[in-house]
């Protein structure tokens, strides 16, 4: 069993730069791959980086690919996104997600959840 509970989100202007963490519970945290996901108002969840156990390897949807980056110290039981030049459309509600497999894309894959953090970027 892992519980998440993600923190760091805001309100910041485009261009800016935030960093959110995602904590984690449970001794055996660095046998989960984790994901980060986001939901817009009104549109359907969509996966933006996962990062699998060890951290070796990472994994970003094209809209973040170069603006954001995933991070895990298993020491901490923490996963981070650094997201650089926000854009208004990366407004969402931002969730981590942890699997035992290998990071997928999609949400159904991922079998805990934490209960999201609110980014919001003003134009």
């Amino acid at each position: 069993q892992v519980q998440l509970v993600e923190s760091g989100g805001g309100l910041v202007q485009a261009g800016g730069s935030l960093r959110l963490s995602c904590a984690a519970s449970g001794r055996t945290f660095s046998s989960y791959s984790v994901g980060w996901f986001r939901q817009a108002q009104g549109k359907e969840r969509e996966f933006v980086a996962g990062i699998i156990w060890g951290g070796s390897s990472t994994y970003y949807a094209d809209s973040v690919k170069g603006r954001f980056t995933i991070s895990r110290d298993n020491a901490k039981n923490t996963v981070y996104l650094q997201m650089n030049s926000l854009k208004p459309e990366d407004t969402a509600v931002y969730y981590c997600a942890a699997r035992t497999a290998r990071p997928s894309d999609s949400s159904s894959d991922y079998h805990y959840w934490g209960q999201g953090t609110q980014v919001t970027v003003s134009s």
